[in-house]
This record gives C-alpha cells, structure tokens and sequence, in this order.
C-alpha cells in the first residue's frame, strides 16, 4: 500500500479527497496536516478530526499547520463555496476532541517511514514549505510529492492569472517548486475537467455504503450551486483535489510533461505559475500534468466512494 501524508485545508473538495483517500484499498493514509486556505485552520482541524471519527480512523495523527501565509497578509476565506464551517451545510459537532500534534512531530513520522511516504498537498503550500525551511533533509526521505495547483495555458480561479492555492502564499509555492523533490504539480488546467454530476452522485449515494454516504450528496449539492454561479452552465461540481489524489493511483491516466517552474510575486502577476512549454524548451524535473482521462477519473471516484469501510 502507499503511505500517504495530507496536506489539505478542509474545504469541500479537500473533505472528499480525505474521503477517497480513506477508502481507496491501495492507499494507507499515515497522517494529516491540516492548515488554513477554505476555511481557517482551527476550522480545518475541527473538520479533519470530524471526517476521521466517522470513518472510525481516530488513530491517524494530526498536526496543526500554518494560521497565515508566509508573506503575513490576512487569509481569505471561501464560505460563498465551502460553507461557513467548510463542509457546505454540515456542522461538525462542536465536543469532538482529538489530539492535534505539534507540527514537527510530523519529521518523526517520515522519520518512521523513510523513503515510503508519499506527500498530497491539496491545500496553500505555507506548511509543506516550512517543513521544508525547518528539516529539509528529513524531507528528503519522502519518497515523492504531489500538489494540486497552479494554472497552465489557462486564466486562473482566482485572478486572471492565478489559482487559488498559489496565489495564496505565492512565496510558498515557489519554495516548494524550487525545492520539492521529486514533484509532480496538478494544475488547474487539468482539474477543470474534474466534473462529478448529478447522476455520477446518485451512484455513489444509491445505498449506504460507508459512514461518509449521507453526507456526500448534501456537500455536493452545497458545491455544485455555488459552482452554478462560478461557471454559469457548469452541470455538476469540479473535485480539484480527489484528482491530485489518483495521480498517486492512477499515474497511467495523465499525461505529464516534465519542465521547471516559478511562481510570480509580483503585485500585478501574483500567484502566476510559469513553465515554457515551446517545442525547443528542455526538459526539467518536475513534472506537470497537461492532460488526464477522464472515464478512469470517474469510474474510481464511484468506485471508491461506495467501497464499505
């Protein structure tokens, strides 16, 4: 199995990627560090903790990540997407307790694990980078890191140039392509086609399949409204996250290009990921996902989120 640690800030598509990674039988989820970026992180350790009790998975560490980015500004927050507590009309019950690590505890988890775990960040990069600042040689013994952002040959989620997650600690993610090895990056360009519908939900919701079944459609149906506003004629929800989760599981079902990135800071190009792409442009060492199939993408997102726990 690939042992995997998280780096999310839940947030609905990152619940659901919990979700899936929870379930997939080829995946051993070894830890979860949880940060702001949706929500706050307090926030988002209350709903980590939440999705861990329900899938009876208390015995999964949790370590408190970054409060803000690194360039100190105030964190921007999406309740017009997520909800006011990140699982669209879902209230964590407010006396759910676990312990939640201090967040270099985790360099003793990879310490534990060397050269075998597998890092997923779906969320802002300010935690994954200050692993980095504080024990960059403990973190090279993970055994590869995947990250969900960035935007190639596309306009951004957030500004006309930039996705969310890099645009909220752009210091961050250009540490992390500078330093991060090896990397593969899932850009927006690519999660833009991670529709789920309608009809793809009442699949996984048919039945009682798991402790997660009764939430998904109410989550969904939270997203997919404010996605009706996002993109207008948009006929189902984008699951950003769940897709840079199967690049651990399904590699055979994207194409990647391999060359280096930079992420702008400039004021007016904030959040910019860059790569040259021309013909003649060698090759570098990160890898970027340009193109996935999509009948894989929703076969497994069916698949897994109806397997029994």
């Amino acid at each position: 199995m690939e042992k995997v640690l998280l780096f999310c800030d839940p947030g609905i598509d990152d619940s659901v990627a919990i979700m899936y990674a929870l379930l997939h039988p080829g995946l051993d989820v070894v830890g979860i560090v949880t940060g702001y970026g949706n929500v706050t992180q307090e926030q988002a350790t209350a709903n980590a903790f939440y999705l861990l009790s329900l899938a009876g998975r208390s015995d999964i560490p949790v370590y408190a990540g970054a409060q803000f980015p690194l360039t100190g500004e105030i964190a921007t927050y999406y309740p017009e997407i997520h909800g006011e507590n990140g699982l669209g009309p879902i209230r964590p019950p407010i006396d759910l307790e676990g312990e939640l690590l201090n967040f270099t505890d985790l360099f003793d988890l990879i310490i534990s694990y060397p050269d075998d775990i597998t890092i997923i960040d779906v969320g802002r990069l300010t935690s994954l980078s200050i692993a980095y600042i504080l024990g960059e040689e403990t973190m090279g013994r993970v055994k590869q890191v995947i990250v969900m952002g960035g935007a190639f040959f596309v306009p951004g989620n957030v500004s006309p140039v930039a996705e969310a997650n890099f645009i909220g600690d752009p210091v961050a993610a250009n540490l992390i392509m500078e330093r991060a090895r090896p990397l593969t990056v899932v850009p927006l360009n690519v999660t833009s086609y991670s529709v789920v519908t309608d009809e793809h939900i009442r699949a996984i919701t048919d039945r009682y399949y798991n402790p997660f079944t009764p939430f998904i459609q109410p989550i969904y149906q939270y997203y997919a409204t404010a996605y009706s506003a996002l993109i207008p004629g948009l006929e189902g929800a984008l699951f950003h996250d769940v897709l840079a989760v199967m690049a651990l599981v399904h590699p055979e079902m994207f194409q990647m290009m391999k060359r280096d990135v930079s992420v702008s800071i400039a004021p007016l190009t904030r959040g910019q990921s860059v790569a040259d792409f021309r013909p003649f442009a060698p090759e570098g060492e990160l890898k970027i996902a340009v193109d996935f199939h999509y009948p894989t993408f929703i076969q497994s997102f069916i698949q897994v989120l109806r397997r029994e726990l």
